[in-house]
């Protein structure tokens, strides 16, 4: 009985290692201590400043600092925003901090692996800890830590009008979102080592709109040196919804709102404006049409400035040429965004008619005219027969919204990361885990964000919400993206995988399958190549008729 004492409290000693308060560049912070059980526990540090509170539409400034111990133990306000009902906002303009997860076993760790994530919500909404239920957050960082032995680092960034307006010119350049990230990605370089990370291996992954964050940060020079390896899932800088071609039409839009003029005054009458009635100025449109789709008002996103963004993004990926990278989409990405523009997809008792196909395919290729129809209408139905049924229409529709809105441009993107890699080793992946959501059709697959869940370990978190099938998709994605964390090959590290995810080069175009069921047959080639092609060969060769298209 005395060794068995004796041999609990010393477990118990051996488990308890912790950073306890810690130096950083602004002070000392010191944040929570929790037992995961015999041998490991993590340290947990919410709510650090990397910046000052920012200037109205200008870049992040460095944090004055702060007199004796932060208690950084509560997730800080996320930056100002409308809230769900689109009526109201949410937030704060002072809202640059982030979050930092350290596992830890019997001694305090040194020299991890560091991984930020970038939240989505199409540059409008979203925060470093996630949506969450009680005290269930759906960025919390502890699940990857824990079973990939990594850091893991939550941050926020300014969003919607305060984070994304641009007048195009030097008045009011745009992507202070961006800057955000930025900042917060240097902020970790400079500080990382002393939470007990490898400053030499910082990765970024991000989902949609952080997805395409992650693409936009490896491809500016700003961060060359910063960052070693990259994940999008959903989401690229090639993305129709990515980049804002027309920015100051966006600004006088919404300086008018606010009783601004739209001269040479707009932004510094914008400036003064109530944060809160800027906010509720952005253009937000949550019903769409075939004719008028919800992607193409997603229009308070980054622009090509010269600075952040010297270029176009497609001429931007040498810079990446040293990251490693992985991108992929959801199998039914698009459905989220199909659903509010045909709204018969999700009715099994309402037909979805075979004209919706042409009449999207009109929209999409409108700079091309005609002959771009007629080509993509050719393509999309050409395995339908006489007869589609309404499942065979349905799931073209989603396809069609798929591809426009994430798969092509993901798949561009990884062209060209293969074309420009140097050391650099590139992968491509499609997630098919099918939606939990009730009520979806019963042929749909991975919906839009569906796989943050797994990402995040959540089916290990609240257990009883998830069957062991979830568990498994689970493990395997935290596997693959912790190993990629630390050696670049999402196959080698300390988590083992169900099968060898080769990577991705111009020539044999292989991805990998990621479902509860990946085995050798989960590798496969040419991903949807006919579409591929017909978007970005034959619609880009056609002549443009219409140089006013909505993207």
């Amino acid at each position: 009985m005395l060794r068995f004492v004796l041999a609990a409290v010393f477990l118990g000693s051996a488990s308890a290692a912790s950073l306890g308060v810690v130096y950083t560049e602004g002070g000392m912070v010191e944040g929570e201590h929790k037992s995961l059980g015999l041998l490991h526990s993590m340290d947990v540090f919410r709510g650090i400043p990397f910046a000052a509170q920012p200037g109205r539409f200008e870049k992040p400034q460095p944090h004055p600092g702060w007199d004796g111990v932060l208690k950084a133990t509560k997730f800080q306000k996320r930056c100002l925003q409308l809230d769900f009902t689109q009526t109201s906002t949410m937030g704060s303009e002072d809202c640059l901090y982030l979050n930092i997860w350290i596992p830890q076993g019997t001694q305090v760790s040194t020299g991890l692996p560091v991984m930020i994530f970038i939240y989505g919500g199409g540059f409008l909404m979203g925060g470093s800890q996630g949506p969450n239920f009680l005290d269930n957050y759906l960025y919390d960082g502890t699940e990857i830590a824990h079973r990939g032995n990594v850091i893991v680092v939550t941050i926020n960034y300014r969003v919607g009008t305060l984070g994304f307006l641009s007048t195009g010119d030097a008045s009011g350049p745009g992507n202070y979102g961006l800057w955000d990230q930025h900042a917060a990605i240097a902020w970790v370089y400079r500080n990382i080592k002393a939470f007990g990370g490898d400053s030499s291996n910082i990765s970024i992954f991000g989902e949609s709109a952080g997805a395409a964050s992650v693409n936009f940060q490896i491809l500016t020079p700003h961060n060359k040196g910063l960052i070693r390896r990259a994940i999008s899932q959903s989401g690229v800088a090639l993305c129709p919804w990515a980049i804002n071609r027309n920015p100051r039409a966006i600004a006088e839009q919404i300086a008018k709102k606010v009783a601004c003029p739209t001269d040479e005054k707009l932004m510094s009458c914008l400036k003064m404006v109530d944060p809160v009635q800027l906010t509720l100025a952005g253009p937000v449109k949550l019903k769409g049409s075939p004719e008028d789709p919800v992607v193409f008002h997603l229009v308070l996103s980054p622009v090509v400035d010269g600075d952040f963004l010297p270029d176009d993004p497609a001429n931007l990926f040498p810079n990446a040429a040293n990251v490693d990278y992985i991108a992929g989409i959801n199998n039914c990405d698009g459905h989220m965004f199909t659903g509010l523009d045909v709204p018969s997809i999700n009715q099994p008792f309402h037909h979805t008619e075979p004209a919706v196909v042409k009449q999207l395919l009109t929209t999409f290729t409108k700079d091309k005219g005609e002959e771009a129809v007629t080509l993509g209408y050719q393509a999309y139905t050409s395995s339908w027969g006489d007869k589609p049924s309404q499942e065979t229409i349905k799931r073209t529709v989603v396809d069609l919204e798929t591809d426009y809105i994430f798969l092509v441009p993901t798949q561009t993107a990884l062209y060209l990361h293969a074309k420009h890699a140097k050391m650099a080793q590139t992968y491509s992946y499609v997630f098919s885990m099918p939606s939990r959501m009730p009520g979806f059709p019963s042929w749909m697959g991975a919906d839009h964000a569906d796989d943050l869940q797994y990402i995040f370990g959540k089916p290990f978190t609240t257990p009883l919400a998830y069957l062991p099938r979830y568990r498994d998709v689970s493990k395997y994605m935290i596997a693959y993206w912790t190993n990629f964390a630390k050696t670049g090959n999402p196959n080698e590290g300390e988590s083992s995988v169900p099968t060898q995810w080769p990577n991705f080069t111009s020539t044999n175009n292989l991805y990998l399958e990621i479902n509860n069921k990946i085995n050798t047959d989960s590798v496969k080639q040419r991903l949807r190549t006919r579409f591929v092609y017909y978007w970005d060969v034959t619609y880009m060769d056609l002549p443009t008729v219409n140089s006013t298209s909505p993207k």
